[in-house]
């Protein structure tokens, strides 16, 4: 009789693990993105490297791709846009401004953990998306914005709308997407 309780309970315990594992999958608000966004989810996962962000193009600090970086932000207001953002917010809204090189051209994805308007800036024109996603229950990374990043030269981040005053970011190539 011991043997078959040992089983019942062995069964009991690894019904109770898979169903705390499913239920703990559906509570996490970062599994139901439309791409693979596994690179940038381990990014997220890792330490940061810490900057303030620019108030201007002078002072925007140097980001490269396949890091996760943690910017401070600047009040909005205080903050000189190369070109107009591309979304009017909030005058008490935090922003900042970083450059962006690249060694390749091709699409980039931009992830940032909170809600914040994305722009990139070359040669004073803005670069149009080509496409977005967002998981509002996700902050690892909760907005990913994808870009047709054309030639090396540097590029402008423009980030404005931030509630707070830090946001976590990180720049990845995109992968070749299967049709």
């Amino acid at each position: 009789m011991s043997k078959a309780r040992s089983s019942t309970w062995g069964l009991l315990l690894t019904l109770g693990l898979v169903c705390c594992s499913v239920a703990a999958q559906a509570q996490d608000g970062c599994t139901d993105f439309k791409w693979d966004v596994s690179k940038e989810r381990a990014l997220f996962a890792g330490p940061p490297t810490v900057m303030q962000a620019g108030i201007d193009v002078k002072s925007a600090p140097i980001v490269l791709p396949n890091r996760l970086y943690q910017l401070a932000l600047a009040p909005q207001s205080s903050v000189n846009f190369s070109v107009r953002q591309g979304k009017k917010t909030d005058d008490n809204a935090h922003a900042g401004l970083a450059i962006l090189r690249i060694s390749a051209e091709g699409n980039y994805r931009v992830a940032v953990d909170l809600p914040v308007w994305i722009d990139v800036i070359t040669t004073d024109a803005v670069v149009q998306p080509t496409d977005f996603q967002g998981q509002h229950d996700c902050a690892a990374p909760r907005k990913i914005v994808e870009f047709p990043l054309r030639g090396t030269k540097p590029f402008l981040l423009q980030l404005s709308g931030a509630a707070i005053g830090q946001v976590l970011i990180t720049v990845t190539p995109a992968p070749e997407r299967v049709r």
